[in-house]
């Protein structure tokens, strides 16, 4: 099984399926009583509304902007002349300052002049989270809310994203040592259950 961007690009897989399919099925495996999904990776971010089953029955996708994705963080990070994993920790308990634009292009020059205008960094980074969290909880409210949310991808390490986002939704999202590799972790299931079949 291939999944992510590249997936099409593997000429060794058996069968491509979708990030969607497979964070769903890989979230489920970890935490069997979720009902959404929330994925935020490196070049969109997914909320997917999931049954019993861990099969995916809606979901909303942010694919065609990088605001709110890892990548995103990245650019804020290197304009406030920092790594992405310093991020979480400088903004935590800092009063966010709102930032007025959520495009990568125009949000990164609007950094720097809230830095020139002396407005500490701390603010800034917790303005930033506020704003990813803000933009993937009206995906979220689109489907529902969720009652048991699991928070998936690569930006769930980022403290800062996670505490915000559980704010704007009004509950805490599950969190387990595996979430970033829902994804892989779903294609691999997949993998097997298409094993199981073949073997009847």
């Amino acid at each position: 099984m291939g999944t992510g961007y590249g997936r099409i690009s593997v000429p060794f897989i058996d069968q491509a399926v979708t990030e969607i399919t497979c964070h769903a099925k890989g979230a489920h495996f970890l935490v069997k009583e979720i009902d959404m999904v929330i994925d935020i990776g490196g070049q969109d971010s997914k909320v997917i509304a999931v049954d019993r089953f861990g099969n995916v029955t809606d979901f909303a996708m942010n694919d065609r902007c990088a605001a709110g994705t890892g990548k995103f963080l990245e650019v804020i990070a290197a304009a406030l002349s920092l790594d992405v994993s310093e991020l979480a920790m400088l903004s935590k308990n800092a009063d966010p300052i709102q930032t007025s634009n959520m495009c990568t292009v125009f949000v990164e020059s609007e950094v720097i002049s809230l830095l020139v205008e002396g407005v500490k960094r701390e603010r800034i980074i917790a303005g930033i989270h506020q704003s990813v969290a803000a933009r993937v909880a009206a995906m979220a409210e689109r489907l529902g809310k969720g009652t048991h949310i699991i928070f998936t991808g690569g930006v769930e390490r980022n403290e800062g994203v996670r505490e915000f986002l559980g704010k704007e939704l009004g509950r805490d999202l599950l969190v387990v040592p595996e979430s970033q590799i829902a994804g892989a972790l779903g294609a691999a299931l997949l993998a097997q259950e298409e094993v199981k079949l073949k073997s009847l």
